[in-house]
């Protein structure tokens, strides 16, 4: 592990979460493979939705059409190109799976983040492992994670990057005007602490995957479950996943009972 000061590196939402769900020796996910791979669909579309090239109206995904400069293209031109909207957990339901997981983890690989790792099975299947190779991106991410955690004032508002849902707005308003006030006498037990400042909104969006995916707790056990839940709530790509996790555990409930 590399013990010098963590050095920033531009990573996508789905390359966070994954590099951050990866066990770093021996290059397993952290999570169940399911909910592995139903989070990274959602931090898909929280990437797409970061960049303004996707947002929720009302409870669908609509394509924005900006075109912004992303490795998800393929999976902006998939929304863009279907004939009626779907909502977010449809859109993870149909973003989920093993391709887009190991085309994620093969760029990080390339980039000399994680090292492709094969192991045999029967003498014929390989399955294929990414433990980590330069412990300092995790560790950038770590750091803010922990800052966010350590920082988030209370009443926090999820990224404003798309249209909440029903509701959500009248939310907003009401909460607007404790914010406009700009001097120390607009403070309030919402305000920020001496000498921090609030978490950006990349940093507020991987908290919010992470706390979906049930990774949240395991890698900050000492982290403060109000603050985190402030910072993840209302945010809607992490609402979808924990939607379709939902409804694959129920799944297999009935399944199991049959």
């Amino acid at each position: 592990m590399n013990a010098e000061t963590p050095q920033a590196v531009e990573l996508s939402l789905p390359q966070a979460f994954l590099l951050l769900a990866t066990d770093d020796k021996d290059g397993k996910p952290e999570v169940p493979v399911f909910a592995l791979r139903t989070t990274v669909a959602g931090a898909i579309l929280a990437e797409l939705d970061l960049v303004g090239a996707i947002e929720l109206q009302g409870k669908h995904v609509r394509a924005t059409g900006a075109t912004p400069d992303t490795e998800l293209q393929h999976e902006l031109e998939l929304i863009r190109g279907k004939s009626r909207p779907h909502s977010a957990r449809r859109w993870v339901s149909m973003l989920e799976g093993r391709a887009q997981t190991q085309r994620i983890y093969e760029q990080m690989a390339s980039a000399g983040i994680v090292e492709h790792v094969g192991e045999k099975h029967l003498g014929r299947f390989r399955a294929a492992r990414y433990p980590e190779k330069d412990h300092a991106p995790e560790a950038a991410l770590l750091e803010k994670i922990r800052a966010a955690l350590r920082a988030a004032p209370s009443g926090l508002q999820p990224p404003d990057t798309g249209a909440a849902e029903t509701g959500a707005a009248e939310d907003a308003a009401a909460a607007g005007g404790a914010a406009e006030g700009t001097g120390p006498e607009a403070a309030g037990p919402g305000a920020a602490k001496p000498g921090t400042t609030a978490p950006e909104a990349r940093t507020i969006a991987l908290i919010a995957l992470m706390q979906a995916a049930g990774l949240l707790g395991k890698l900050f056990p000492e982290a403060d479950r109000v603050r985190a839940s402030e910072l993840a709530k209302d945010y809607w790509p992490s609402r979808a996943v924990e939607d379709e996790l939902r409804m694959i555990r129920l799944a297999e409930e009935e399944a199991a009972t049959l």
